[in-house]
């Protein structure tokens, strides 16, 4: 890849204004003049043809393009900061930033996170949790774990493992559960995706009733909930292996739901680095039956 001549003071420059949204504070920081920093944040907004900041009687806020830039490169510069750190200290190590859904990270990579951390000493993995909407250009990231189909634009997808949906409650309300039926009484907790009960349902041959009640953005929250006694969870529990070993849920039907699956994902135009293919490598290995 070509790479054209990149204007590091004015990337600097603006990259510690944004954080401190001042250029007063980043040229404290960078030991340079208040107009030094003013004017590097200029010429690099001249040069790409855009706005990074609105001046305002006090301080700066970020245009749109501003917000774009400033974590790719806070996460460049971090990483610079890292490997210059660890030449300097005779420990080179590889930085790895990994996005992936809550439940995921918690119900499955965790426990096995050691493993790669024994195989890989060299490589540090940041680790960022969201639900499941994730900008891998945007947030300056090398892999995502994400669930749907695979279809993810300019992405690049593997195939990891299928998490099924099924009921989850406390014992206490699967004492009172004999068919699905039964759980028409219940409180049913759902997430956003509004078909998956009625999904679930129509595959144990059951009318679904009418839902109503609390909506969950994480099936960790969820579950939550529903080991507290707040109703009965559609969950995967392939992630929540704790909960059910300690009591705290049980699944009182055997029948669940496949929505999708869980895919490994990095940008198409990314080429992978050693850490990105170790891994790649592990992960798959690692939830391959």
């Amino acid at each position: 890849m070509v790479r054209h001549h990149l204007p590091l003071n004015a990337l600097r420059a603006f990259e510690a204004s944004a954080r401190h949204l001042s250029f007063t504070r980043a040229a404290i920081e960078l030991c340079v003049t208040q107009a030094a920093v003013s004017h590097q944040v200029k010429g690099l907004e001249t040069r790409l043809g855009v706005r990074l900041f609105t001046r305002l009687p006090r301080g700066l806020a970020l245009t749109d393009e501003g917000v774009a830039l400033l974590p790719a490169l806070g996460d460049s510069f971090d990483r610079i900061a890292q490997l210059v750190e660890n030449i300097a200290s005779g420990a080179a190590t590889q930085l790895l930033s990994v996005a992936m859904v809550g439940t995921f990270a918690t119900g499955w990579l965790l426990p096995r996170l050691g493993e790669f951390h024994a195989a890989h000493p060299r490589i540090d993995v940041r680790l960022f949790t969201n639900n499941n909407r994730v900008d891998l250009a945007g947030e300056g990231l090398d892999l995502a774990v994400r669930f749907g189909d695979g279809a993810w634009h300019a992405t690049e997808s593997v195939p990891l493992m299928e998490a099924p949906l099924t009921p989850l409650c406390t014992p206490a309300l699967a004492d009172r559960l004999r068919t699905p039926t039964d759980l028409h009484a219940l409180p049913l907790l759902r997430s956003y995706r509004a078909d998956e009960w009625p999904r679930w349902f129509a595959g144990a041959g059951v009318s679904a009733p009418p839902l109503k009640g609390a909506v969950f953005d994480s099936s960790l929250t969820m579950a939550e909930a529903a080991a507290q006694g707040l109703g009965v969870a559609l969950a995967p529990p392939a992630m929540l292996f704790r909960h059910l070993e300690e009591g705290r849920l049980t699944q009182p039907f055997p029948h669940q739901l496949t929505t999708g699956r869980y895919w490994l994902t990095w940008l198409k135009s990314r080429s992978p680095t050693p850490a990105m293919a170790a891994f790649r490598d592990w992960i798959i290995a690692a939830a391959t039956p």
